[in-house]
């Protein structure tokens, strides 16, 4: 599963808060946000993919999630928060080498080839992460620990990155083969790009191996690599990019571009990033997993750069220009994005709407965010009743018509795409601002947290279905079978 992920550490934004976000780029998957309640999470959960079955804890928490409304292929719950006010995104889907597969394979499911056999299960992934590990976590640190359990109990059949975040912290966590793992926490004043590569480019062993208060790791990992001659590292450096991760021709087309951009939007004067100097280029292996940015990121920030496609570049498809370049490298912002969720735990407000979750569903060049309070027991329609038809009563049959006319006629729709991101983001800004002083002022009641969730969908729906009514007229427009009398 394609994926580009942003997080960014609580000194980094401008208000202190911790946001993890990741475009989950399916096969153009209809997507929905839910809320599963303690009663509705399985206490014996069955993969599909795998065909594996787990025993779940008796004591889970309500929790967010975005699963697919088609469950042919399992619920893949994405993104979520739960009431603890934990943060999961899952996953970025990640790269490895052979030598490390050699080692320590995927654990495959692999079904009987005779009645006499019985089908062999296989190791968890994307499908089920969310559902076995958010319920249950009360700290960023929890999840690492409790998905690194899971990881080397049963492990997984691909190379996947995993993020949490709490009120103070950021947690990466990167699965290594089929039963291995490390994982990182995001330093406070830092920001991570992760464009489907193994990212973690420094880690301290002693740490993982000791306090494990940055890092932490599988038990035998320092063995796994000795063992194996892993270490490829030829200055004394330990770089697990180098050791776990790939690099070849298509992670320059496809992967590496990415994580340029994004960092030179960020830190446009910390490097040279164009030119024949520069110091990184599309093409770059090295590019740094993490950076202090130049100023404070905001949220629509990281919406703004997980929707790009190389504006003001010679690679943006979408331009007028001639270039030799252009649309050479994959954007971040693509068509088959399902949903895209920036969890965002606030440190300044109450405890019970800390947790905010700003929603996209669709391409996200062409759609805008919804706020919603988490920690609450229902979701708003708009958000949670999608079906697998066409219905514009809901965001994401909403935002992905408005993608598909809009990108159809780019020229003529792209201001009107950018009136429509900034109005949604502002009615929503100003009304989670709202309804902060109001809960500040007269204390937390579920009835309240219902209202302004139905509020701030109600708003947007609008801003939305004017959206919707004026791409379509500009498409119609240029539809082959216009006349006039006039026409000879």
């Amino acid at each position: 599963m394609s994926c580009t992920t942003v997080l960014v550490g609580k000194k980094a934004s401008n208000d202190g808060s911790t946001m993890i976000a990741r475009n989950d780029d399916g096969f153009y998957d209809v997507k929905k946000l839910v809320v599963v309640p303690p009663e509705k999470q399985p206490r014996k959960y069955k993969s599909v993919i795998s065909h594996l079955t787990i025993d779940l804890p008796d004591n889970p928490m309500s929790y967010t999630c975005c699963p697919n409304v088609d469950l042919k292929d399992g619920i893949w719950a994405a993104t979520g928060i739960n009431s603890a006010n934990v943060g999961m995104t899952a996953t970025e889907t990640t790269t490895t080498n052979a030598r490390v597969l050699g080692c320590d394979p995927y654990v495959t499911y692999r079904k009987a080839k005779s009645k006499k056999e019985k089908d062999i299960p296989g190791g968890i992934g994307e499908e089920d992460l969310v559902v076995l590990v958010l319920p249950y976590i009360h700290s960023a640190k929890e999840g690492v620990i409790r998905l690194g359990q899971l990881i080397e109990q049963y492990g997984t059949y691909e190379s996947n990155g995993i993020a949490f975040n709490d009120e103070n912290e950021v947690w990466w966590f990167e699965s290594i083969g089929g039963h291995h793992w490390m994982a990182r926490k995001v330093k406070d004043e830092e920001y991570v790009i992760m464009p489907n590569q193994f990212g973690l480019d420094r880690f301290d062993l002693d740490d993982a191996f000791g306090r494990q208060k940055e890092n932490m790791c599988s038990a035998d990992l320092k063995e796994f690599i000795e063992a194996n001659h892993l270490d490829t590292n030829n200055d004394g450096t330990f770089n697990p990019r180098l050791i776990f991760g790939s690099h070849d021709d298509q992670d320059h087309v496809y992967n590496t571009p990415r994580a340029w951009y994004m960092a030179r939007y960020f830190n446009p004067r910390t490097y040279q990033w164009d030119g024949d100097n520069a110091d990184f280029t599309p093409e770059s292996d090295d590019i740094p997993w993490s950076l202090v940015p130049e100023r404070k990121i905001t949220v629509e920030d990281v919406k703004y750069i997980l929707s790009s496609y190389y504006q003001g570049t010679e690679y943006n498809p979408y331009s007028s220009n001639t270039s030799d370049h252009k649309g050479m490298y994959r954007s971040i912002g693509i068509a088959r994005t399902g949903v895209m969720t920036i969890n965002q735990i606030r440190s300044d407000v109450p405890e019970r709407i800390k947790a905010v979750e700003w929603v996209c569903f669709g391409p996200n060049p062409f759609n805008a965010m919804i706020p919603v309070y988490a920690n609450t027991d229902r979701i708003p329609g708009y958000l949670s009743k999608v079906e697998i038809n066409v219905d514009t009563a809901n965001f994401y049959w909403t935002s992905r018509l408005i993608a598909a006319l809009a990108e159809s006629d780019y020229a003529s729709t792209i201001q009107i795409i950018n009136r429509y991101q900034n109005a949604a983001a502002a009615k929503g800004r100003q009304l989670i601002h709202e309804y902060d002083l109001r809960i500040k002022e007269e204390g937390y009641k579920p009835q309240t947290i219902h209202e302004a969730n139905e509020m701030i969908c109600r708003e947007i729906m609008t801003i939305a279905s004017n959206t919707l009514s004026k791409v379509l007229l500009e498409a119609s427009r240029k539809m082959k079978c216009n006349y006039n009398r006039a026409d000879n």
